[in-house]
């Protein structure tokens, strides 16, 4: 389970364990006082152990620093949960900071997976910056905060909008002429307003039809589909 700050409380981290999941939820010091004062006295005793890999992104070079400690209570309190705590650091050949931030999770920490542990806690924002960007600005016009509804009216539509992106994601992967069609026309905004366009004045007996008329206009081979 993927969250940021607001997740990393220890009622929701106990939950997340009592269903048999592992958490990596994002873990801040203005947050987590407790826990980092661990982190600060560990880190004098070499308790904290740190991992460096230097990477090469086109012409530049990177280095990412990781710090990571186990066993840190999650909270103050006698019964507090013991987390394991993960922080990543990535400088650029300057030295200056280009992203910084820091999770705790269950999984055991060492050298040999830390940068794995990091990269899957970073993949939340792939879910973020990917699937919610494109509901809210490629044509669905899904709003951050959707309402409700006196009679879940908001709730309904926002489950349709949900399923449709999920429909036309299947589309993508696995019909050839949509494939074809979004190869031309790249953005899924364009590829909306062409069918609404063509759906108001003309009548198509199938959807397999309206993707043969719109290949056809755009002087695309169409996969025979018979």
């Amino acid at each position: 389970m993927l969250g940021d700050d607001l997740y990393s409380r220890q009622p929701l981290c106990e939950q997340i364990l009592a269903a048999g999941l592992d958490f990596l939820l994002v873990c801040k010091p203005s947050s987590h006082p407790t826990l980092y004062e661990w982190v600060e006295s560990l880190a004098r005793s070499g308790g904290v152990t740190t991992h460096q890999i230097t990477r090469r992104k086109g012409k530049q070079v990177f280095t990412d620093t990781y710090r990571f400690a186990s066993e840190l209570p999650l909270r103050g309190h006698e019964d507090a949960l013991c987390v394991n705590w993960l922080e990543l650091t990535t400088t650029d050949a300057a030295g200056q900071t280009m992203y910084h931030n820091a999770w705790v999770t269950r999984h055991t920490i060492h050298p040999g997976n830390v940068a794995i542990l990091a990269g899957a806690a970073r993949a939340r924002w792939g879910i973020e910056n990917g699937a919610n960007n494109t509901l809210k600005t490629k044509g669905y016009h899904f709003e951050h905060n959707f309402g409700h509804g006196k009679r879940h009216l908001s709730s309904l539509l926002a489950t349709l909008n949900l399923l449709a992106f999920l429909w036309h994601t299947v589309q993508e992967m696995t019909y050839r002429k949509v494939q074809l069609l979004r190869a031309s026309l790249p953005t899924r905004q364009t590829f909306f307003d062409d069918i609404r366009a063509l759906t108001r004045y003309l009548c198509f007996p199938s959807f397999e039809a309206l993707l043969d008329f719109m290949l056809k206009g755009l002087t695309i081979d169409a996969p025979d589909s018979s």
